[in-house]
């Protein structure tokens, strides 16, 4: 079987991607310690200080992973075939039939996978729901963040949400629900793209280093 090369991924799928995974970690552990503090500090002072530290570097996070959900969208129509918005939602027949097969392949009820340079059509589908929940998360951050910031500061724009999610309390606990989903989706995505690079053997996990997958030439020609 002979395999073409295809620039897959471009270089802003990439920053983003790892911009991303990056910040949901810092967010994730500084988000926890805000709910459920866990560092036993000698005094009052310092442990203001470390809740004070985890809530700058929390913030700090919650700006990257906005601005990389934000590119990302953006790229989902100035990006190439690849990433833009119609790859993740399977409207043509073919893609619809990949999406079982997918399926059935993730299930180890089908051998074959389907190859094919892009997202899967299954691994799309994913992908535009976790987005959604990115956005939530993002929604919920700035609901919350107007408590504890300044009365004059610019994110006190954002109050209006509040009221949104049926008050804090709901807002914080969508928000951490939502922690855990996106959490799940990191260690099932981590799983299935070692899965593939070592059943299909088309470079799925060097790729998001170099952008590039090696797949069959019918395959590329059909994207």
């Amino acid at each position: 079987m002979t395999l073409k090369r295809v620039y897959v991924w471009e270089l802003p799928v990439r920053l983003t991607h790892w911009l991303l995974f990056f910040s949901i970690l810092t967010l994730s552990a500084t988000g926890y310690y805000i709910g459920h503090p866990f560092i036993s500090v000698p005094s009052p002072a310092k442990d203001h200080f470390v809740m004070g530290t985890m809530r700058a570097v929390h913030l700090y996070a919650a700006i990257v992973f906005t601005l990389a959900v934000l590119a990302r969208l953006y790229w989902l129509f100035a990006g190439n075939r690849y990433a833009r918005f119609s790859e993740f939602i399977p409207l043509s027949l073919w893609r619809l039939r990949s999406l079982w097969r997918t399926f059935l392949y993730y299930s180890f009820i089908r051998h074959d996978p389907d190859d094919y340079p892009g997202h899967n059509a299954l691994a799309a589908l994913s992908y535009a729901g976790i987005f959604m929940i990115y956005l939530v998360m993002i929604a919920t951050g700035l609901a919350l963040y107007t408590v504890i910031a300044s009365a004059s500061s610019p994110f006190q724009v954002f109050d209006f949400l509040v009221p949104l999610f049926n008050g804090l309390q709901m807002a914080r606990l969508i928000h951490h629900i939502g922690m855990w989903i996106v959490l799940i989706f990191v260690v099932a995505h981590i799983y299935f793209v070692f899965l593939s690079s070592i059943i299909e053997h088309i470079g799925t996990f060097d790729s998001i280093f170099s952008g590039y997958k090696f797949v069959p030439e019918k395959e590329a020609e059909r994207s």
